[in-house]
């Protein structure tokens, strides 16, 4: 059991990696979706701060070694960096996107399994990290000059005459 304990670390690795390959090719837009994640887990603090759920480990046994009392349950912030990871590799790469969502998904489920977050915790972590991530995605798509953005493939546009 212990590859979960530290494959739960090793997964927010992979997201700098992927993140890394990312910067070559987006630039500005890698590192803009890097400070997305940072972001939502400044929320997430803020969260743990105003909901201050105790983590299950105070009350059974778990596998991983138990955060010190006062660092909250709710959200899991592991989770938040996994979901915000993983919706801002998806907005850069498809492929990676797809990696990063899966890996996105074991990291959260090897923090219930360890025993040091509830299932909700969880949940709402990999939520809350994909919306906010998600959410700066679509201001940079707005804010972005037209050429830093993703090139875009147009459809050709077919005009029909109306019949009378």
């Amino acid at each position: 059991m212990t590859w979960l304990t530290v494959g739960t670390d090793a997964v927010l690795g992979v997201f700098a990696v992927m993140f890394a390959l990312l910067w070559l090719r987006h630039r500005l837009r890698a590192f803009l979706a890097g400070a997305g994640v940072v972001v939502a887990y400044a929320i997430s603090e803020v969260v743990k701060l105003v909901v201050r759920e105790e983590r299950p480990c105070r009350a059974a046994p778990s596998i991983a070694e138990c955060p010190a009392p006062g660092d909250w349950s709710f959200p899991s912030n592991h989770s938040v960096i996994a979901g915000a990871s993983a919706m801002a590799i998806w907005a850069l790469h498809r492929t990676y996107g797809w990696i990063a969502a899966v890996c996105a998904v074991a990291a959260a489920a090897s923090r219930v399994v360890v025993g040091v977050h509830y299932v909700h915790d969880v949940m709402a972590g990999l939520a809350l990290g994909a919306l906010v991530s998600w959410g700066i995605a679509v201001l940079l798509e707005k804010r972005l000059p037209v050429r830093q953005r993703r090139e875009e493939v147009e459809a050709p546009t077919v005009v029909l005459q109306r019949l009378r």
